[in-house]
């Protein structure tokens, strides 16, 4: 069972906020949506040899911490344990079938801990909804989480 803070997504804002019940204080989820928001919106940092959505790379640019992104927390955790997605490394990414193929395999890598806390691997499904938007859809025993992501076309 799980016990986090809970989390709203706003889906025309592409946020989340928690969750403050009648009386203003924070709402507890038991499920497993605030663990599959955070580790599908949280920025993993990119590995030295991924190539960067804005065409840079390692060569072409000043060393920085923020090139290659990263959730903060990272940097806190003593097993070098990364969280959250690959997936802003999307951001410039085409409509083709490698693009919908790279975001699954970094949803699945992404939601690697579904099954040695819940006993299942996380069930992932990718598609185009419709030329530039890429739809994902992450179901971790019951609860699942829709979004979508634009390309460029």
């Amino acid at each position: 069972m799980f016990y986090d803070l809970a989390l709203r997504y706003d889906s025309k804002l592409r946020r989340c906020d928690l969750v403050l019940g009648d009386a203003g204080d924070l709402v507890i989820d038991e499920t497993p949506i605030p663990a599959i928001l955070l580790s599908v919106g949280l920025d993993r940092r990119a590995a030295p040899d991924d190539p960067l959505p804005d065409g840079r790379s390692q060569f072409l640019t000043p060393s920085s911490f923020s090139e290659r992104r990263g959730a903060i927390a990272d940097g806190l955790n003593p097993l070098g344990e990364m969280t959250g997605s690959k997936l802003w490394l999307l951001n410039r990414a085409k409509h083709t079938e490698t693009t919908r193929l790279m975001c699954e395999f970094w949803l699945a890598d992404a939601l690697a801990w579904a099954e040695p806390e819940t006993g299942a691997p996380a069930e992932i499904e990718v598609e185009w909804l419709r030329r530039g938007v890429l739809g994902y859809r992450v179901m971790v025993g019951d609860s699942s989480v829709s979004m979508s992501r634009t390309v460029e076309d």
